[in-house]
């Protein structure tokens, strides 16, 4: 291959303790090139391009960019040298306005006469945000006011102001519509055309395999294998990241959608802003529910709505006949829910394995509804750990120290721990690797066989058909077609009510 080598990483290892992160990894990126990362949670993907990105530094090995050594003090000094990272949670602060944001600890290059002029700092937050085509996103707002999306293309704008020559993109689309998708899209082709450099990080295998020109393999801290993208090839692909073939069933492999005519949870007529209107839904014992449509079609309104976190402007949520007022009540009624902003709605990060998962169930193993028997809880949450082979040093651990898939793990824990009769799953598999996917789609189906009831709310149309057993299809708050999966509904036709 004839390409310029932009960066190479040389034998660089990294450990978490007693934990090996990278061990002797050796990458080289070229220019004009998507370069594609891909492995189960835990492989070393994040780790690596962190390193290189500036976020922290390696144990041994070296780096070297643009032919000289690469030793990068933190993520500004790498990004005012041009090498730009777009992280997978969020990398905003909620506190303050967007545009002070995109300058974050650059507020004084604004400075005239010894005040910041915040006029103009918005001014030109705003001209980076129209670059990447989200001028729909006010530059004077406050950050803490947008949602999960609109927070992730602030951060794009940040680092493609600085017009970087490597663009690291570290599970950014699993949180983005197909408008924010096409936006990282269209960025990645522009950066190549303009022979610079893209590491792109994913699980999605069809988004890496469309996008990517080479694709490199992790697992378990070390180099696997480099695929360019003629080699490309699912299934190799595929056991090269795990090791082994996929065993069982991936999505559900029949074609029945059996379930009980008892109605466990109802919608009638609930109506907020414009998310919802006049919307109703049964969901019955034994369902598993698929509920898609575009990103702002009010799906996720609809999730916390069911849940009791948000209460409808009018109308209600109904279970066993009763109105569920608020999260506590939903709880007491056997519903837990899975938030798609896993890191700020459904843990807390700087607490233990132990204390998230026990929070669902305080009720269930303290005595006298209190008191809490050290004992009691060490079975409660081990049970949860090994029955979901949460991968981690011990109960104690931070769930900040985890892997994606290894949190969304303990959220499922949480909820499941306590027995929840029905679970509300707002794009439960976002940012997992395929491994923990099977086991989370084994799960769920292995819940509907006990009688159990799920609603999946997604934005994989393939997730969609293949786990759920009746799919609603929402538009502009109101739901524009249902499909049986008896049917074996096309993605075509779904999408059709989508649009």
């Amino acid at each position: 291959m004839s390409k310029e080598v932009i960066i190479e990483v040389k034998e660089v290892s990294k450990r978490f303790g007693s934990t090996v992160a990278l061990n002797r990894v050796n990458i080289v990126i070229r220019r004009g090139e998507i370069h594609g990362l891909i492995g189960e949670n835990g492989s070393g993907k994040s780790t690596v391009t962190s390193i290189i990105a500036g976020m922290q530094d390696a144990d041994n090995g070296e780096m070297f960019y643009k032919g000289e050594a690469w030793k990068p003090e933190n993520m500004i000094y790498a990004l005012d040298k041009g090498i730009g990272m777009i992280v997978q949670e969020s990398g905003t602060v909620p506190g303050i306005s967007v545009a002070e944001n995109i300058f974050l600890g650059e507020s004084e290059q604004f400075r005239r006469a010894g005040i910041v002029s915040r006029r103009q700092m918005v001014k030109e937050a705003q001209k980076a945000l129209d670059s990447i085509g989200a001028g729909h996103i006010s530059a004077a707002m406050p950050t803490g006011a947008l949602d999960f999306q609109n927070r992730k293309l602030v951060e794009i704008a940040r680092v493609m102001r600085k017009n970087p020559e490597v663009l690291v993109v570290d599970e950014t689309t699993t949180a983005l519509s197909q408008m924010g998708r096409d936006i990282i899209y269209g960025i990645c082709k522009k950066m190549k055309e303009e022979n610079k450099a893209v590491i792109f990080i994913s699980h999605d295998l069809d988004e890496i395999m469309n996008e990517c020109d080479a694709l490199t393999v992790l697992r378990d801290g070390k180099i696997i294998v480099t695929f360019n993208k003629d080699e490309f090839d699912e299934n190799k692909i595929k056991t090269s990241m795990i090791g082994r073939e996929l065993e069982g069933d991936y999505y559900r492999s029949d074609y029945d959608d059996t379930y009980g005519k008892e109605v466990v949870l109802e919608v009638k007529n609930a109506q907020y802003q414009d998310k919802l209107k006049d919307f109703n839904l049964k969901l019955h014992k034994g369902e598993i529910l698929g509920v898609g449509g575009l990103s702002h079609c009010g799906m996720h309104t609809l999730g916390k709505i069911l849940f009791g976190a948000t209460k409808p402007e009018s109308g209600e949520v109904l279970v066993e006949g009763r109105s569920i007022k608020n999260e506590a009540d939903a709880m007491k009624h056997g519903i837990g829910y899975v938030s798609k902003d896993r890191d700020y709605e459904s843990l807390c990060l700087n607490a233990s394995i132990e204390d998230n998962i026990s929070a669902g169930g305080l009720d269930k193993f303290a005595a006298k509804g209190f008191f809490i028997a050290p004992g009691s809880e060490k079975k409660y949450v081990e049970k949860q750990i090994n029955d979901l082979s949460i991968k981690c040093q011990d109960r104690k651990q931070y769930v900040s120290a985890l892997s994606g898939g290894n949190k969304q793990k303990v959220v499922f824990g949480k909820w499941i721990g306590r027995g929840s009769e029905i679970l509300v799953l707002d794009c439960p598999t976002r940012g997992v690797d395929i491994g923990v996917k099977q086991a989370m789609y084994q799960l769920m189906f292995k819940m509907k066989q006990e009688g159990k009831s799920i609603v999946i709310i997604s934005e994989e149309m393939a997730e969609l058909i293949g786990m759920a057993d009746r799919i609603l299809i929402m538009k502009d708050g109101k739901s524009t077609g249902e499909f049986m999966r008896s049917d074996r509904p096309k993605e075509s036709d779904i999408i059709h009510c989508m649009i």
